[in-house]
């Protein structure tokens, strides 16, 4: 099976239409659609439905179109870490973390350990959840991932038998509101059985809204709370809180200059607050050069 006929397909999947698919390709119709029948006979089964106008996917050519889009965004990533080697990049280590650690800590805890030029942020990884960070760190798809960490192990657990950790810093998520005009906060904790709270919440398949969870669950008053929008990233929670649209739990760095503004306050007293780790992760697998020296320094520091 040649890629290029994985390729063929995926246009075919997209345009619907031989003719078209073909033109896409730089061939000719016959050519493409003998290309797409000798992929099918790889296969082994029917991948495209003819008999409907436009044309559909069979059962297993949905099921292959996957499959097929998977190949190509690994062999992309491949082509780019093979050209970044190439240009001298593999003296560097690609670092996958939080929108809000990039901003608020990676730069100046790296340039602090003098690791800075040894670092390259992986900005695909801003948005991703939890489990994404150690999925990509097994594939290779990044070398090192920080992440936000509970003080203590949770439910549900990851399995981290895979993996080397090391703690590099701490950090505290916040509950805060926007303040009403005497500066007081507009929302605040616990809330009301009858008046539940708004709450910007995290994503629910995320490690800080589990973490946040925990913390609340073991609080001798629990809040009263009503989600109103959830979100991967704490810069958005912070824009919709600073809005007034509801409290939200924040990273104390991410809310430190609108809490020096005075844009936000906290909305409750500091047992509502819940430590965190930041740590850095890799894998336990063979690795570069780089990587093993660049962890040797952090690890000693």
């Amino acid at each position: 099976m040649e890629t290029r006929w994985l390729e063929d397909f995926v246009v075919l999947a997209r345009t619907r239409h031989f003719s078209r698919a073909a033109e896409l390709s730089n061939v000719s119709q016959p050519t493409f659609s003998r290309r797409i029948k000798l992929l099918e006979e790889e296969i082994g089964a029917p991948l495209i439905n003819r008999q409907s106008l436009p044309l559909s996917l069979t059962p297993a050519g949905e099921e292959f179109l996957v499959l097929c889009e998977q190949i190509q965004e690994r062999l992309r990533l491949t082509r780019e870490r093979i050209r970044a080697i190439d240009a001298g990049a593999e003296r560097r280590v690609l670092l996958a973390a939080p929108h809000s650690l990039l901003v608020h800590f990676v730069d100046e805890w790296s340039r602090r350990h003098r690791v800075h030029d040894r670092l390259t942020p992986y900005l695909r990884a801003t948005g991703w959840l939890i489990r994404d960070y150690f999925d990509a760190l097994e594939r290779g798809e990044c070398e090192l991932a920080l992440c936000y960490w509970p003080t203590r192990r949770i439910e549900p657990p990851l399995d981290l038998d895979a993996f080397d950790s090391v703690v590099v810093g701490s950090e505290r998520l916040l509950p805060l509101s926007a303040p009403d005009p005497q500066g007081a906060p507009r929302f605040r904790l616990p809330g009301e059985r009858r008046r539940p709270l708004p709450h910007i919440a995290f994503h629910p398949r995320g490690l800080l809204d589990a973490t946040l969870r925990a913390h609340l669950g073991e609080q001798p008053q629990p809040p009263f709370l009503t989600t109103l929008s959830e979100s991967i990233q704490a810069v958005n929670i912070l824009d919709l809180v600073k809005g007034g649209y509801g409290l939200g739990w924040l990273p104390a760095r991410t809310a430190r200059a609108a809490l020096a503004s005075g844009e936000l306050v906290a909305a409750g007293q500091r047992d509502w607050e819940v430590p965190l780790e930041l740590r850095l992760f890799r894998a336990r697998r063979p690795r570069t050069d780089a990587l093993e020296a660049l962890w040797a320094e952090i690890s000693t520091r």
